[in-house]
């Protein structure tokens, strides 16, 4: 691990804006660690330093410049520079071969205008929670090497009527003009069906704003609408969109994938095989499979152990179990 000096440094000159310097510590930390014998996360270090450049002070001006809801002063979309690449998610045949296609659309974007096309630059994705789909949204971002902002659906939806429309304005105008990869979650919220009998009149004519704004969206990057809830959007929003990518739980083979990818770097000293462990995660998802791993490193590195046995991963699993039953109980309570 870096040193208390070396991660002080970092944020000083990350948030300072000093490039030359910023590299520098980041250089000297990639050194210490390889020194260390700590080849995959030297390799992972340098991949991020060198492999996409951002330019510093990206991000952070375009956070300046984030529009605010005018009734509270929110910021209507969080901005974040992007860390994780391809190789650090497992998606679905079907999905990596779409996420290739549009990584290579915008890769040749300028080939593509040249014959009087355009890059997809609207997709919705949708599917159970803990799936990917932030990831993902993530993850392109970071292979375009954009900024990824999230669209906080807290800040843009309002009591006063006409406001929600007036805020999803300010987001629209604001991608126009920024390129960056954009995250509308849980978009759900903001293109219900307006054939439901019992949505308010205010729901529809919010709708009617969306579909306007999502057809004259011209921006130079990338917008991302992603769902739990896929059965309450209208239909016409759907036809908004280029590529529509769907989020399952993954099957056992990319189970054994994730897995690999989540004990990379991890010394461990398993008597079950990763085929044997993938079939007792089996039925969960990314993220349930992630925090359960994670949950049992941590306990790992709290009792002083050099590698990561059976029994931490059996501790994790059985508070995970207790943890979902307490969201079911919960969850049936208070339906």
């Amino acid at each position: 691990m870096p040193s208390a000096k070396q991660l002080r440094q970092v944020f000083q000159t990350a948030t300072s804006g000093d490039a030359e310097s910023f590299q520098q510590i980041a250089e000297e930390i990639i050194r210490d660690e390889r020194a260390k014998q700590h080849h995959l996360l030297a390799n992972d270090l340098e991949r991020i330093l060198y492999g996409k450049p951002l330019a510093v002070g990206t991000v952070r001006q375009l956070k300046l410049n984030v529009p605010t809801d005018k009734e509270r002063g929110l910021p209507l979309l969080s901005v974040y520079t992007p860390t994780r690449s391809l190789d650090d998610i497992v998606l679905s045949d079907e999905n990596l071969s779409i996420v290739e296609e549009i990584l290579l659309e915008h890769s040749r974007r300028e080939i593509l205008q040249s014959h009087g096309l355009q890059a997809a630059d609207r997709l919705l994705f949708y599917g159970p929670p803990g799936c990917g789909k932030t990831v993902t949204a993530e993850v392109i971002a970071y292979e375009l090497e954009l900024p990824l902002a999230i669209l906080r659906i807290d800040s843009i939806v309002s009591s006063f009527l006409g406001e929600t429309a007036a805020n999803l304005r300010s987001v629209f105008e604001y991608l126009q003009a920024s390129k960056m990869v954009v995250l509308f979650d849980e978009f759900d919220a903001l293109g219900r069906e307006r054939a439901d009998q019992s949505e308010h009149g205010e729901i529809k004519r919010l709708v009617n704003s969306l579909l306007q704004m999502l057809d004259a969206f011209k921006g130079s990057g990338l917008l991302i609408a992603a769902t739990n809830h896929e059965g309450t959007l209208d239909s016409a929003v759907w036809r908004r969109f280029e590529e529509v990518l769907s989020f399952e739980l993954p099957n056992l083979e990319q189970i054994k994938k994730f897995l690999e990818l989540k004990f990379r770097g991890v010394r461990r000293n398993l008597l079950r095989d990763i085929p044997e462990w993938a079939k007792r995660f089996n039925g969960m998802s990314h993220a349930d499979i992630e925090r359960i791993i994670r949950r049992a490193i941590k306990e790992m590195v709290l009792q002083n152990k050099e590698f990561l046995e059976d029994k931490h991963l059996e501790a994790s699993l059985k508070r995970e179990d207790r943890r979902q039953r307490k969201i079911h109980r919960n969850g049936q309570e208070s339906g």
